[in-house]
């Protein structure tokens, strides 16, 4: 698996893989206002943030895309790099791949962005993504006390960080 910068035709397969609202809302704690989401919005927002030398989206590859998450700064100093809209391909979910994708993520994120702190929040709903994210080396730091209603449902948001050694 390689990780790459995201490509203009990935966005397509991207929204293909998020199946329904509920799915998207459950690998990313990130807030994202609009859905359905339409691959040109996608394209478009990225070309916008990207420009800030801040904001990363990343696309992960074996064989066919199989993974998508955006990377990016939260702090003035370029320290804390954060993850967002973490998403696998739902062909490729239960194998492992998740998982590689995030180990891959933090190796850039250490040896390009010189991070020095990893964050991610994600929803206390989704028990897969909670494993996945353990098993890349992310802990639990704080749990929201804010309630999230979505899609009819009370959500909290758990935020986790990995400090990571730098040895990749």
């Amino acid at each position: 698996m390689i990780l790459r910068e995201f490509k203009d035709d990935d966005a397509e397969k991207i929204v293909k893989w998020i199946g329904s609202e509920r799915d998207f809302r459950l690998w990313s704690a990130d807030r994202y206002d609009n859905y359905p989401i339409k691959p040109d919005d996608m394209t478009a927002m990225y070309d916008k943030c990207g420009k800030n030398g801040t904001f990363f989206p990343m696309t992960a590859v074996e064989e066919n895309v199989i993974g998508h998450l955006i990377l990016r700064y939260t702090d003035e100093e370029c320290e804390t790099v954060r993850f967002g809209f973490i998403i696998v391909d739902n062909a490729s979910r239960g194998r492992g791949a998740g998982r590689k994708m995030l180990e891959l993520a933090k190796e850039y994120a250490v040896n390009t962005l010189n991070a020095k702190k990893l964050t991610l929040g994600v929803f206390d709903v989704n028990i897969a993504a909670l494993r996945c994210y353990r098993a890349a080396g992310f802990n639990e730091v704080v749990q929201d006390e804010e309630i999230y209603e979505i899609l009819g449902e009370k959500w909290k948001c758990i935020e986790m960080e990995c400090i990571p050694v730098k040895q990749f």
